[in-house]
């Protein structure tokens, strides 16, 4: 576990633009009807938004808020995007990006605790 920690925060900006790249094209894929997956479609954009945050949360580079708050206006561009490719603009779908990336900000907090932290330190 240990090992795959140490590699995301390693090459955590390649994980960040690979997880960009994937938002990017799966929300300004023009479809006429989303296909059927399990799981709601905030909860999607929960997911996807804390697999983004992650890896700067762990890694905590120097402006690593500045980095979420990127992540956050490239979100709202992506809503602002979305009607000129066939779907929809949805603020609720912002707000789930939100939840995720603090999502991803606790989750990174917490195995950085349990499993990054030197066994010395209290």
């Amino acid at each position: 576990m240990t090992t795959l920690l140490t590699k995301v925060c390693n090459y955590w900006l390649a994980c960040s633009i690979f997880a960009l790249v994937v938002i990017a094209l799966l929300s300004l894929n023009p479809m006429s009807h989303l296909p059927a997956v399990p799981g709601g479609d905030k909860s999607h954009h929960i997911i996807a938004y804390a697999l983004l945050m992650f890896p700067a949360a762990l890694h905590k580079p120097k402006y690593w808020l500045l980095i979420g708050f990127l992540f956050l206006c490239f979100s709202g561009a992506i809503e602002l995007l979305q009607p000129f490719v066939s779907r929809t603009a949805d603020w609720l779908d912002m707000s789930a990006n939100l939840a995720g990336m603090v999502l991803g900000i606790l989750l990174a907090q917490l195995i950085s605790w349990r499993f990054i932290r030197s066994p010395n330190q209290d």
